[in-house]
C-alpha cells in the first residue's frame, strides 16, 4: 500500500467526497485507511458497569483505499504515488504530479521557499 500515517487525502466517492483529511491508521490487510473526520457514524451503547450512562458515541470507521486519493505537497492537489530508487539503492516515494520525492509536509515548504527566492 502507497499511503502511510499522516498522509493528507481527498476522498473522492461516497457521501464525504470532496472533503479533505488526514490519515490516523491504515489497514494493509484489509486495503482500508482511517480518515480523521471522515466516515463518523454514531453507534448507540447500553448502559454497562464501565459506562453506566451509555449513549451515542461518534465513531470514525475505516474506509477503501481507492476511495482516496492522496494530496501532493508541494502542488496540493491529488496525485499517483510511486515508487524510485536512488544512488544509494534507498526506495523512496515520488508524487506523479509534481516529481517530488519527500513525502513531508516540511520539505515541500522548504522547496518552495528556494524556489520563491530564485524568482
Amino acid at each position: 500500500m502507497k499511503l502511510l500515517r499522516k498522509d493528507t487525502v481527498l476522498i473522492i466517492s461516497g457521501k464525504d467526497k470532496g472533503k479533505k483529511g488526514e490519515i490516523v491508521a491504515v489497514m494493509a490487510k484489509t486495503n482500508q485507511v482511517v480518515v480523521d473526520g471522515i466516515n463518523v457514524v454514531k453507534k448507540h451503547t447500553k448502559p454497562t458497569q464501565s459506562n453506566p450512562t451509555g449513549g451515542i458515541l461518534e465513531i470514525t470507521k475505516p474506509i477503501a483505499v481507492n476511495k482516496v486519493m492522496i494530496i501532493d505537497p508541494v502542488s496540493e492537489k491529488p496525485a499517483r504515488v510511486g515508487y524510485t530508487i536512488d544512488k544509494n539503492g534507498k526506495k523512496e516515494r515520488i508524487f506523479k504530479v509534481s516529481k517530488f520525492k519527500n513525502a513531508t509536509k516540511k520539505a515541500a515548504k522548504k522547496i518552495d521557499k528556494k524556489t520563491e527566492v530564485k524568482k
